[in-house]
């Protein structure tokens, strides 16, 4: 990941960790697909993303997301590596894993800051 994109991915993670402690977990959640968009391209990021899914589904007791991340954390770095990822997809169970989506717009301007 570029330098200067690690500190929004970071900012996200604090988010989700600040999130979590409230309880509030939608909003948890929402800061690490936001984290997924930023980091997809990464393999080490895109993967450590899809771990936190995995344990906040263990954490919730969300059956359906401990599921869904499973193969997500098995091959989401790999297509990280390869070039293979559908952007701006969220990353989480709710999601299908192949899916290209929007990309919030200040998400993008993010990226677009970061490439010049």
């Amino acid at each position: 990941m570029p330098s200067p994109l690690k500190p929004y991915f970071k900012k996200e993670l604090i988010a989700y960790d600040k999130a979590f402690e409230e309880k509030d977990y939608q909003r948890a959640f929402q800061h690490l697909e936001r984290a997924h968009i930023i980091g997809q391209a990464y393999p080490y990021h895109h993967s450590l993303v899809h771990w936190e899914m995995l344990i906040f589904g263990f954490k919730t007791k969300n059956i359906r997301e401990i599921i869904g991340q499973i193969p997500r954390l098995l091959v989401g770095g790999i297509k990280s590596f390869v070039g293979k990822i559908p952007v701006g997809n969220t990353g989480g169970a709710n999601v299908p894993p192949l899916k290209p989506m929007v990309i919030e717009n200040d998400l993008k301007v993010i990226f677009d800051t970061v490439k010049k």
